[in-house]
């Protein structure tokens, strides 16, 4: 049977995108196998840098790239070096996240970190108290990968539970990765796998809440809804240029390589278009929102989960 064709257009093989997971998978290969020469002090941040970059190259992939064939981006990507979210999963949420009509919707949206009042309502003290913590940027670092991961674990344990295929089948090759990356981890490197997924994998979750941390923000106007942010080569290269977010979803199938040329040519009517919302760099980010919200947490015209 014929691997299914992604529907983007360009060339059949993007070898910018080929080559930059050529080089991350070298560096995450090298990097742990050699450990203990290395020293966790080193290994660990350029361990960091390579799995949160897996993470920017699996999205890519699920948008088409670097591939027409979605079989062929999946086969390239599917063994997730973070361990902690299914490449499916991660595929099939963050699409439904493309909707740009409900972007931040707190129901619809399941990249949203918003709550509708009447939800906010019913927490507890002691959870209003973690999710205005979470609502910084100090916050979101250090909580946001565990809620985020318990959420979907949560969600996806129901799908599972009323007998939804699609999302056990993701499980299931998820479990082969798993089984991959700590084939290799540990079998082959002789890592400690805790140490692997906490000093690494979690960091690496915590730097792409830096990246997802004000990229959204709500507005009555759905093209003021995501953010630009100018970053320095370390990050657009971290977030294969997803800083520029509203360029990103303006164009979901262009190629990250390109994303800053476009940004270039049309910044002025990008600029207008997000209602310039943005920062010039995430070294402004930090200053600005480390111990203070980007965003308040009750959504503001969102107040309740529509009846059907």
């Amino acid at each position: 049977m014929a691997a299914r064709r992604s529907d983007r257009s360009g060339p059949p093989i993007e070898w910018q995108t080929l080559l930059v997971l050529l080089a991350c998978y070298g560096t995450w290969g090298a990097v742990t196998y050699f450990h203990e020469k290395f020293g966790l002090w080193l290994m660990i941040p350029i361990a960091v840098y390579s799995v949160a970059l897996h993470s920017s190259l699996q999205h890519e992939a699920l948008h088409g790239h670097p591939t027409r064939w979605r079989f062929v981006n999946e086969l390239l990507v599917f063994a997730t070096l973070g361990l902690f979210v299914p490449y499916r999963r991660f595929r099939a949420t963050h699409l439904r996240h493309h909707c740009n009509e409900r972007l931040t919707d707190p129901y619809d949206d399941p990249e949203s970190w918003f709550l509708a009042e009447t939800d906010w309502e019913r927490l507890s003290g002691s959870m209003r108290v973690l999710l205005s913590f979470n609502a910084t940027l100090a916050g979101r670092l250090v909580l946001g990968p565990a809620l985020a991961a318990i959420g979907l674990w949560r969600n996806d344990f129901r799908e599972l539970r009323a007998g939804n295929m699609s999302v056990a089948r993701a499980y299931i090759l998820h479990g082969l990765g798993i089984a991959i990356v700590l084939g290799w981890v540990v079998g082959v490197c002789g890592l400690n796998p805790l140490v692997y997924a906490l000093l690494v994998c979690y960091p690496a979750m915590s730097c792409l809440m830096l990246r997802t941390y004000a990229e959204h923000r709500a507005h009555e106007n759905p093209t003021s809804r995501s953010a630009i942010i100018e970053a320095t080569p370390f990050f657009a290269l971290l977030f294969l240029n997803n800083n520029l977010h509203h360029v990103h979803h303006s164009s979901p199938r262009t190629p990250w390589y390109e994303l800053p040329g476009l940004y270039r040519a049309g910044k002025q009517r990008f600029v207008s278009e997000n209602g310039g919302y943005g920062f010039d760099g995430y070294g402004a980010l930090f200053r600005r929102h480390f111990l203070r919200p980007v965003n308040a947490i009750v959504h503001p015209f969102l107040y309740r989960k529509e009846q059907t």
